[in-house]
């Protein structure tokens, strides 16, 4: 459901250890990603756990941000270092593919995406979501919500005087 701000696999650690160097590494300047804090992905998963049906994936909207933006807010003085994509790595985060959004409804806060067997039989969500429009995609570079530079900043406050163990680069 996107990125959870200082778990393990966050650039969030990484960034604040490259910070004393003066220098932080980014794969692309393009690249964005979604994110949310820990409190929030846990509050969404058990919220679900109450509501779900059976089947259904669950996605929040939460809002994006781009790495070159998540980088300022770290570490403001730093110069940027593009390294490229790595193998496998995307530009831009899609949570729900155009395929996927044919059986999915819209929800105030969340998209539900429905087992296949809802389409056909019915289902409780059909009920207090809307439809999808055709051609449409959840993605990192394509969503309405936009974190700035500031709103991360207190994203990763909790981490700042935190022992982040994090591996040497290689």
């Amino acid at each position: 459901y996107g990125n959870v701000v200082g778990s393990r696999g966050s650039v969030v650690p990484i960034f604040m250890q490259q910070r004393s160097s003066g220098r932080l590494t980014i794969t692309d300047a393009r690249m964005t990603r979604f994110w949310l804090t820990l409190e929030q992905s846990v509050r969404f998963v058990i919220s679900r756990i109450e509501q779900m049906h059976g089947g259904e994936v669950f996605v929040p909207k939460i809002p994006s941000t781009k790495i070159v933006d998540l980088a300022k807010a770290i570490a403001p003085d730093a110069k940027l270092e593009v390294m490229g994509i790595r193998p496998g790595e995307k530009l831009h985060e899609v949570l729900i593919s155009e395929d996927e959004a044919r059986s999915t409804l819209e929800m105030d806060d969340m998209f539900v995406v429905q087992p296949s067997g809802a389409l056909w039989f019915g289902h409780e969500w059909q009920e207090c979501g809307k439809p999808l429009p055709d051609g449409f995609h959840y993605a990192s570079d394509n969503n309405p919500q936009w974190l700035n530079v500031d709103q991360i900043r207190q994203m990763v406050a909790p981490f700042e005087n935190k022992n982040l163990n994090i591996a040497p680069e290689e």
